[in-house]
């Protein structure tokens, strides 16, 4: 997922040498705080195979209080990270959420203690393909049995009972992180008192699934992908993750947000050149945009965390029926969406609240009027950190958590 719909830049300090190198080692031995697990707490996985050893890399922001009552989990979204409001050690860019999370912030670091974890298959110290295969030496590549955004919120899970946290205040996320929102509310309802799903669905569409197909393919028709140990060759299939890129950036973006900021404008030029350079502000963005993600992810984990999204589907397990999904479900939901997101549209959203509706469950919907697309959950929408603020607010008060001191309730 994106972070933002300007053009990134590399932080001076860092060649592009650098960077390259960076996910790989950042994959074992993460800048951020990792807890490693194994024995009986091997993670058995969806697909029936059990990771042991396994690993988990996360960050804190704020104070647990005595009775532990005020933590949040933020699930992060496709390519995001742990590092929701803390600057990301490979880019130097400040945390992908840092609107959001911080002292003072919707979700106040003053008021909650806050959990991030990089998600199973990612590439940012959490076990993933790009992580070290304990068996033999060597990157797990496609090696790694494929994941399940259930595993996902597994491996967190198992995270919290480390961290002696037995209840979650709220599980927020927005898009692959709204998925995991729902998923802790479904496998864990007795642990999770609130949720906030962002611009999210209880199942991938048949329309994102083809849109993942075919960055996948992007990346498995480099030559440089190598089967998957592309690590081994010293080799990186660099072109083929820019255009999985490039073509999964679009659908974060909308016609009326493209239009505003690039038009049919030139890109340092008067004038077309008949050729296939960038002729277009769009073209050049879209490039920039590409290459500048190869620096900071792992074409693998691209392959893991896309293909998770794809099996995910909520009433599968219980008969084909959502609400069934959420039957007694005891927690407390905010719901939201955006009205120009085609990627998860707002009757995806709405799908879940009538479920909720049908289980009987505690439920609001919002739908942000924002021309961002479904990148707006990461921008700057006051509509958003408005319902996030006032829904955290309610259930704090109906929890009893206290606001910080001398803060406003």
């Amino acid at each position: 997922m994106s972070k933002d719909t300007t053009a990134e830049e590399s932080p001076p300090d860092q060649s592009p040498r650098e960077l390259r190198a960076a996910p790989a080692s950042e994959a074992d031995t993460p800048s951020s705080r990792v807890e490693k697990f194994g024995g009986d707490k091997a993670l058995r996985l969806d697909s029936g195979t059990v990771l042991d050893p396994w690993q988990i890399a996360y960050e804190t922001y704020g104070t647990l209080n005595e009775d532990r009552s005020n933590a949040i989990l933020v699930c992060h979204a496709l390519t995001g990270d742990q590092y929701v409001a803390s600057p990301n050690p490979l880019t130097g860019k400040p945390g992908w959420w840092s609107l959001l999370v911080g002292p003072g912030k919707p979700v106040d670091t003053d008021r909650f203690f806050v959990i991030c974890a990089n998600v199973l298959g990612g590439c940012l110290g959490t076990t993933g393909p790009a992580s070290t295969n304990p068996a033999t030496g060597r990157r797990w590549g496609l090696d790694l049995p494929l994941v399940t955004i259930r595993d996902m919120v597994r491996a967190q899970a198992v995270l919290l009972d480390h961290l002696g946290i037995e209840t979650l205040f709220s599980v927020v996320g927005g898009s692959m992180g709204g998925m995991q929102v729902l998923q802790w509310a479904v496998s864990y309802p007795e642990r999770v008192f609130s949720a906030v799903p962002i611009a999210a669905a209880a199942r991938h569409s048949s329309q994102n699934i083809a849109f993942h197909e075919v960055g996948r393919q992007a990346v498995m028709a480099d030559p440089n992908w190598c089967g998957g140990r592309y690590f081994e060759r010293g080799v990186r299939p660099s072109k083929g993750l820019a255009v999985a890129r490039m073509a999964a950036h679009i659908t974060y973006l909308s016609d009326p947000a493209l239009h505003r900021k690039f038009g049919r404008n030139l890109q340092d030029r008067e004038a077309i050149t008949f050729g296939f350079d960038a002729d277009f502000q769009i073209e050049s963005y879209l490039r920039h945009q590409g290459m500048t993600f190869v620096d900071r992810f792992d074409p693998n984990s691209y392959l893991y965390v896309t293909r998770a999204m794809d099996y995910f589907d909520l009433a599968a397990d219980f008969g084909g029926s959502l609400p069934r999904a959420f039957l007694h479900s005891p927690t407390r939901f905010c719901v939201m969406s955006f009205t120009s997101d085609w990627l998860f549209p707002t009757a995806e959203s709405k799908a879940v609240v009538k479920a909720l509706n049908a289980a009987a469950a505690n439920v609001s919907f919002v739908e942000v009027e924002s021309d961002r697309g479904h990148d707006a959950f990461l921008l700057d929408e006051p509509e958003m950190f408005r319902t996030v603020l006032g829904f955290l607010t309610g259930a704090a008060h109906a929890r009893g958590i206290a606001p910080p001191a001398g803060g406003a309730a």
